[in-house]
């Protein structure tokens, strides 16, 4: 593994594992409202800030210094440093392409279901 994918990785890794921790801590919020166990548990700043911060070191240390995460993660940098990525002005073309089928799919759609709403208003009176 070259210094750029270490450094690629390390990067990503922080980044999942504070991710996770962000999101455990949003999950104990909410859990806090419905279960009485972790409500009592939220008044406690270790649990509230600890945990999820024990955890997402846990789960970069985890990622960092296992040798088959590492190994599968620099043959993910390797295949895609071998797409093919097309130009600038073609994925320009085919955004803007995209972008009028789904305007003029919204408007086929707008007007199917103000016909539809229009012959049931009908049929109701």
């Amino acid at each position: 593994m070259d210094k750029t994918n270490s450094k690629i990785l390390t990067l990503t890794f922080v980044s999942f594992a504070a991710l996770m921790g962000f999101t455990l801590s949003t999950l104990l919020k909410v859990f806090s409202g419905a279960f009485g166990p972790i409500a009592k548990a939220m008044n406690y700043d270790l649990f509230r800030h600890g945990l999820p911060v024990a955890v997402g070191l846990s789960l970069f240390f985890y990622l960092q210094f296992n040798k088959k995460t590492l190994t599968w993660a620099d043959e993910v940098i390797a295949e895609v440093k071998k797409v093919v990525w097309p130009p600038v002005k073609d994925t320009r073309g085919m955004t803007i392409i995209v972008i009028i089928m789904v305007i003029i799919s919204s408007v086929i759609v707008s007007v199917f279901d103000m016909f539809s709403a229009f012959v049931l208003n009908q049929l109701m009176k």
